[in-house]
């Protein structure tokens, strides 16, 4: 997968960075910068294009995915995590992952999918990505939610759902509202590295 990488700094973590629809593996990194300098990154393209745009998984329509595909796309990326911990010497237990908009998605419905694939997520902008999820234990995951009280693409209700959706299965979740749209602000960015520190784990 075409990717990014920097080494985290003694004592760090890495982020996993998932992009929103359109962008590259460049986009989060200053935002992860932001959050936190000293830790590693790990950031993946998307390998789906649509009308040119990279993604992390197909879709029918706005809003209406592909979920067989968020499956087989969730999977290629759990086995390129394992391979680039090996290439580069990180711990897949030290990740937290970082996704906007379509990455948010396709982190969100990697929690799903695999209870424990990762211990915390910040989710700008996310949408519940698969209609049904069995069994799914997720004590330990700890995951932020940025939501936009005017986003015209994720509708409150569906960011409300999948904090639901989250806590049902176990996890710690925290879902924070800004007066914005879809675009990631720096509000959002100051108020998910808060969170992180709050909820820092050594």
């Amino acid at each position: 997968m075409i990717h990014y990488f920097k080494k985290a700094e003694e004592g760090k973590k890495t982020f996993l960075l998932l992009h929103g629809t359109g962008g590259d593996e460049m986009d989060l990194v200053p935002v992860a910068n932001m959050i936190d300098e000293g830790n590693g990154i790990l950031s993946i393209r998307g390998a789906v294009t649509e009308n040119g745009m990279n993604r992390f998984f197909k879709r029918f329509s706005e809003g209406v995915f592909d979920e067989d595909d968020i499956r087989q796309r969730a999977n290629e990326i759990s086995v390129f995590i394992d391979e680039a911990s090996t290439k580069y010497s990180f711990q897949t237990e030290d990740l937290i992952a970082l996704g906007y908009s379509n990455g948010a998605n396709m982190i969100a419905a990697m929690l799903l999918l695999k209870a424990g694939v990762f211990s915390q997520a910040i989710l700008y902008h996310p949408m519940v990505p698969l209609s049904q999820v069995e069994g799914i234990h997720l004590e330990g995951t700890s995951v932020f939610i940025g939501a936009g009280t005017n986003d015209p693409i994720v509708t409150g209700e569906n960011s409300k759902r999948l904090y639901e959706v989250l806590k049902e299965n176990g996890a710690d979740v925290t879902i924070s509202w800004f007066y914005s749209g879809h675009s990631l602000t720096k509000e959002e960015v100051i108020a998910s590295r808060e969170w992180l520190s709050s909820h820092s784990i050594t």
